[in-house]
């Protein structure tokens, strides 16, 4: 929903009875009367006060059917139990002390009904001037019923918008509710009175409502300081009132009053001075009628006759180009999409067109739509690319996502890895389980054991999914019977059992590994003791897994065969969550490294690396090696994955213990005649993995960047990990557009060296070969809008805006090189990340 669009629900539409809950009495009752002397069997000392509530609805000052009552509440002397229900999480007071302490609490008896009330009345029936009167009664002596106070309050607010949530009513000491509509008992607070504690009680209201954002470090902060404030405000003007808390039905939009078959509202009373009036207006976000009928006329059938000999001149084809090079991101406005359709015919050779044109099409319209579908089978066949945006979640028509499933089938398998993982995602999108998209993939992974073995994992991890477990479940299902029909190898090395029963060894690898974990993590001492006794189960208890039976295929690379795990080589990381670093065997005779985590959420860093590797093969393909190290991630489960462990160490250590990069690049690759001591091959590597990395990393908005993540290999090879945080998100505040320390351009020569220029020259012909690429990178981020990754899942659509806006696509390359120059100075010369970088080094060296 835009930020000025609202949606709203009339008052005449709900067909459902009034309903709310009466929840609990706050503040101190007043002294009890002394008992009818009449009766000497009660005295004020014995008398203990039970009471009841009773509402009746008032129409027009008026009552309106039946009073309710709730049941009889007695005093609670002793603490009550509470749970609250907040953000979808339960909280008790222990934990939520200070959300309980925040409310207008006083000390003493407390009374608490939590009783729902449904009237008779429905909704619909309700008019503007609708009040509830709200009754407490006390009954503990005697049949009398004392009135221990009551309140009035309006259902409609002064907007004509039904009010709902949490409400704190001022009792009316002594007096029932008067329902008149110069109520003498009104349940809110005069303005005159109101105070500090009034107006922290309306922020927490909304906060329940959910129209103040959850911020669970700021709003513990908030909700300490707002208890403080209340002790402080009661210590000085003490509370004398009661209040009663009421909770009103919510809905999903909010509510506008209006009375059944009437089209507009009541008119407001004429006022003696000037005010503004809201009125809400039904029929907005609805298309104009006149408007509606132009548009049939213009797309009707035999429009098509003249349409299809129509030419667009000079000044429509520069509008046309213009709208072709929007970002897949953009909504086409209504004269836009008029446009298209209108030149549909001249446009059918321009294949970077059909997307755009099938976004103009009213897919209600039944004639409309067959039109379009007959058009797309005669259009110029469309990139790799572009068939990806037809599977988003824009495009619902089943004939359409099948062809961009059949554009698919023209990609290789290495391209078809490369999406892979959007691929699968896009299954969600889907209108049932058995879709082509998930046979195409199925019968793909059939020829493929990399694809096959990927594809299993990708779907293996969305089991889970409490919203689209069951298509997943589907598409697993349909791989393992396709492929246990498999015959024998045209060379006889696996049959379709062997090979589906290779691919479930991989899991119960995964599942012995996190075995191996919890043991070592319950072993008390440091990582040395970890160590040897994860060397020890491998030698021991789990000694199979140092000699398979057979050879399992290696997760991370499933054309590998691991044949068992060195436990000699084998160690753990220093870390909370004590990650397993593995040698394996191969049957070729080599070595596999790789690094084992469990309770860390891989599918975000899977996601970046699979970016970075895409990025890569796009600059190679323009002739640009800027040597990246897209090192292989799965994810394995939620809370587990494996990365491959590429031999290398952090600029923190490397500075620690060498005190520059040059020095380091010395130790391995001396040359006394090369620049600064190092062979130029060596440098060079150093200086295009940086600019690499800086580009990628400014696109993707890859936060918390410091010294610790970021790796160096023997060959001069930088490389980033760990990717917590993406799109912009960033723990630390003024971060720079990318991480460039001084000590990096130190290695390079300075600021003012040739190598530097080289530096910078490589990152603008980078950033430009990407913003060519920007559609797929935009596709591919946008089916991945339904996943569970934290950093998208928060917000998709503003994470994907501003994927858009690092492009920069209102520039040309010309600008966009002068525009990646000024973000280059920019983050050499920021002092505020220094500072951070400083504090960082301290906080590890003491931890």
């Amino acid at each position: 929903m835009s930020v000025n669009e609202f949606r709203f629900f009339l008052s005449c539409d709900i067909n459902l009875p009034l309903t709310f809950k009466i929840e609990r009495l706050e503040g101190k009752l007043p002294p009890l009367k002394p008992p009818d002397s009449a009766d000497g069997d009660c005295t004020v000392d014995e008398r203990k006060p039970e009471l009841y509530v009773e509402c009746m609805l008032y129409i027009d000052g008026a009552p309106f059917g039946l009073p309710m009552r709730t049941r009889f509440a007695p005093c609670l002397q002793s603490f009550i139990f509470l749970i609250f229900w907040l953000g979808g999480v339960f909280f008790t007071p222990t934990l939520m002390g200070f959300f309980v302490n925040c409310r207008l609490e006083t000390s003493g008896p407390s009374f608490s009904w939590n009783e729902l009330i449904t009237l008779s009345t429905k909704y619909r029936d309700l008019t503007a001037n609708s009040q509830l009167g709200i009754s407490v009664y006390d009954v503990s002596c005697n049949e009398n019923e004392e009135a221990v106070g009551g309140a009035t309050i309006r259902l409609f607010n002064l907007k004509k918008q039904l009010k709902t949530g949490k409400h704190k009513l001022r009792l009316w000491s002594g007096k029932e509710a008067d329902g008149s509509l110069n109520t003498t008992t009104p349940g809110k607070v005069p303005k005159d009175e109101r105070g500090e504690l009034e107006r922290l009680e309306k922020l927490v209201n909304k906060y329940e409502r959910g129209q103040i954002q959850r911020v669970d470090w700021l709003d513990r902060l908030a909700f300490k300081s707002m208890e403080k404030i209340k002790d402080r405000e009661n210590s000085k003007n003490g509370s004398s009132h009661l209040y009663l808390v009421v909770d009103f039905c919510s809905f999903e939009h909010r509510v506008v009053f209006q009375e059944s078959g009437a089209n507009f509202l009541m008119p407001s009373p004429i006022a003696s001075t000037n005010e503004l009036v809201t009125v809400w207006d039904p029929e907005v976000g609805k298309m104009n009628p006149s408007e509606h009928k132009q548009l049939k006329l213009a797309r009707s059938l035999n429009r098509g006759i003249i349409d299809r000999d129509l030419k667009p001149s000079s000044t429509d084809r520069k509008f046309i180009q213009r709208i072709l090079k929007y970002p897949p991101t953009r909504t086409l406005s209504g004269e836009e999409k008029q446009f298209l359709w209108k030149f549909r015919f001249s446009l059918m050779s321009e294949k970077r067109a059909l997307t755009k044109f099938l976004r103009c099409v009213e897919w209600s319209d039944v004639q409309e739509a067959k039109q379009a579908l007959e058009l797309m089978g005669k259009w110029e066949t469309i990139d790799v690319s572009d068939a990806l945006e037809l599977l988003s979640p824009v495009f619902e028509s089943e004939e359409v996502r099948a062809y961009a499933v059949s554009v698919l089938e023209r990609a290789g398998d290495e391209e078809l890895q490369c999406y892979l993982l959007q691929l699968v995602q896009a299954l969600r999108f889907e209108r049932s389980d058995k879709s082509r998209l998930c046979h195409f993939l199925v019968q793909r992974s059939l020829r493929n054991i990399e694809l096959a073995s990927f594809f299993r994992w990708y779907v293996a991890v969305e089991l889970h999914d409490p919203v689209y477990g069951r298509r997943f479940y589907c598409a697993y299902e349909v791989l393992e019977e396709s492929i246990l029909k498999l015959g024998p190898a045209a060379n006889g090395d696996e049959d379709g059992l062997k090979l589906w029963q290779s691919l479930v060894r991989e899991t119960e690898l995964t599942a012995q590994l996190c075995s191996i974990m919890k043991d070592v993590r319950n072993v008390k001492g440091g990582t040395q003791k970890k160590i040897e006794k994860l060397r020890h189960l491998l030698s021991g208890l789990l000694s199979e897994l140092t000699y398979f039976d057979e050879p399992i295929r290696s997760p991370l690379a499933p054309g590998v065969l691991i044949t068992g795990i060195i436990p000699s080589e084998s160690s753990i990381f220093k870390s909370a969550l004590n990650p397993l670093r593995l040698s394996f065997r191969t049957a070729s005779g080599g070595i596999c490294k790789i690094i084992f985590k469990k309770g860390d959420d891989l599918r975000q860093d899977q996601l970046v690396i699979q970016m970075v590797s895409l990025m890569d093969r796009l600059l190679k393909l323009e002739n640009l090696d800027l040597h990246l190290t897209p090192y292989r991630v799965l994810a394995t489960g939620h809370d587990e994955g494996m990365l491959e462990f590429i031999p290398s160490k952090s600029l923190a250590q490397i500075l620690s213990e060498h005190r520059s990069i040059t020095s380091y690049l010395q130790k391995f690759h001396s040359d006394p005649d090369g620049p600064f001591g190092i062979t130029a091959t060596c440098l060079e590597t150093f200086i295009k993995s940086c600019a690499g990395y800086s580009v990628i990393t400014y696109i993707l908005g890859i936060g918390d960047r410091h010294l610790d993540n970021l790796l160096l290999q023997d060959d001069g090879r930088l490389f980033h990990v760990d990717f917590g945080f993406i799109l912009g998100r960033d723990p630390k505040p003024f971060p720079p557009p990318m991480k460039l320390c001084k000590e990096m351009v130190e290695a390079m020569g300075g600021a003012e060296s040739q190598y530097y220029t080289r530096f910078k020259s490589y990152c603008c012909e980078a950033y430009n070969i990407l913003r060519k690429s920007s559609n797929l990178t935009l596709n591919l981020f946008h089916l991945m809008a339904g996943s569970n990754i934290p950093d998208i899942a928060s917000d998709p659509e503003k994470g994907i805006l501003k994927l858009q806006e690092k492009f920069r696509l209102d520039l040309d390359d010309e600008e966009s090189i002068h525009f990646f120059q000024d973000l280059i100075n920019e983050s050499v010369s920021a002092l505020f990340p220094q500072m951070v970088e400083t504090i960082h080094r301290w906080a590890q060296y003491w931890r």
